[in-house]
């Protein structure tokens, strides 16, 4: 069962998702009065003090929300106020499908993405395909060390997506990101003089998630 959080319509609204096996999700919406999109945005590595507040996912959602998205975030099971515990991406797998299914009751009328940083660049993109889903995403320099890191190609259905990744990115080059795009159809941004955490840069990040997400 999936609760959708109550929405005001403008700034930010608290709520939770209930995703079943007694896990409940904190999560939050930020939005303009009148969204044209609607996002659902994954935090970084739960074990990596990750949260749906860390400075950059707390920058994009301010960038996203100006440019007229609706964001929907969350913790995953085990993060801040989310019960359950880490489960290595299986368990939070489920996590961002009952986010996408909030976000879609939610905004039934909007077109919808998924986006994440880094564990939820990675995890997100797992779902889709598990799940095979076709929205359009955009991942913040997804970790890409060795194969099992993303999905093989054959398991994801087709789709707009996006890679965006520094030049200096500490965990996947820049040649290994464009690589693994190619072979699933996804477009590469990259950021000068960015690493992952891409201080001073984050409006930028927010502008290419944006624009990778504007026609999915």
């Amino acid at each position: 069962m999936v609760c959708c959080p109550v929405r005001s319509g403008l700034g930010e609204t608290s709520g939770v998702i209930e995703v079943g096996d007694d896990i409940v999700l904190e999560s939050r919406w930020d939005s303009v009065e009148s969204p044209s999109r609607a996002v659902v945005l994954c935090h970084p590595h739960p074990l990596q003090q990750g949260t749906m507040t860390a400075p950059l996912m707390t920058a994009v959602t301010a960038g996203l929300v100006k440019r007229g998205f609706a964001v929907l975030r969350f913790n995953f099971r085990g993060v801040g106020k989310s019960t359950g515990r880490h489960e290595f991406g299986v368990g939070e797998m489920d996590d961002i499908a009952a986010a996408v299914s909030v976000a879609e009751s939610s905004y039934p009328n909007l077109p919808l993405g998924v986006t994440g940083w880094s564990f939820g660049a990675a995890t997100s993109l797992a779902w889709q395909a598990r799940d095979k889903s076709a929205l359009a995403w955009a991942g913040i320099a997804p970790p890409i060390r060795q194969p099992g890191d993303v999905p093989p190609p054959s398991e994801l259905a087709p789709a707009r997506r996006t890679l965006i990744i520094g030049d200096r990115d500490q965990f996947t080059t820049v040649a290994v990101a464009e690589e693994y795009a190619a072979e699933i159809g996804a477009d590469v941004v990259v950021l000068k003089g960015s690493d992952h955490f891409f201080h001073f840069r984050e409006e930028r990040v927010a502008e290419a998630v944006a624009a990778a997400l504007a026609h999915g």
